[in-house]
């Protein structure tokens, strides 16, 4: 389209983001209202569009709508500093962190518990005896 202007199907075919998806962060404020062509279809600019592409980047590692919504917040308002970025990215990694930790003791629990399956034909399960017991 011209003056760089995009359909929601293009800016979906562009970002891999389906438009559901795109419909639904403009329905809670990730990203603004866009402009209507006459015949009332979206248009969005290359602003929109890299905004889009910040919001799935930040939804690719893990940081949730609340913490990607302060990160645009800061943005849009021009009120940050790297130092604020960098401490809520320090955060978020150890939010991260804590997530593997539990994920390991999860896969320890889960392997522990196969390891005590005999792998029967039967419908004396192991692993089933474990879960209701707990």
């Amino acid at each position: 389209m011209k003056n760089n202007l995009f359909t929601i199907g293009r800016l979906s075919k562009q970002t891999g983001c389906v438009v559901q998806t795109i419909r639904y962060y403009e329905r809670i404020g990730l990203l603004p209202e866009p402009d209507r062509s006459p015949r009332g279809h979206r248009l969005y600019n290359e602003d929109i569009l890299n905004r889009l592409k910040f919001i799935l980047r930040t939804r690719q590692l893990g940081f949730n709508i609340k913490e990607r919504r302060q990160f645009l917040e800061l943005v849009d308002g021009g009120n940050y500093t790297c130092q604020k970025i960098r401490q809520k990215t320090l955060l978020h990694t150890q939010e991260i962190k804590r997530k593997i930790k539990d994920l390991k003791k999860m896969e320890r629990e889960l392997l522990r518990m196969t390891d005590k399956c005999n792998d029967g034909n039967g419908t004396d399960c192991s692993i089933l005896a474990t879960l209701f017991q707990n």
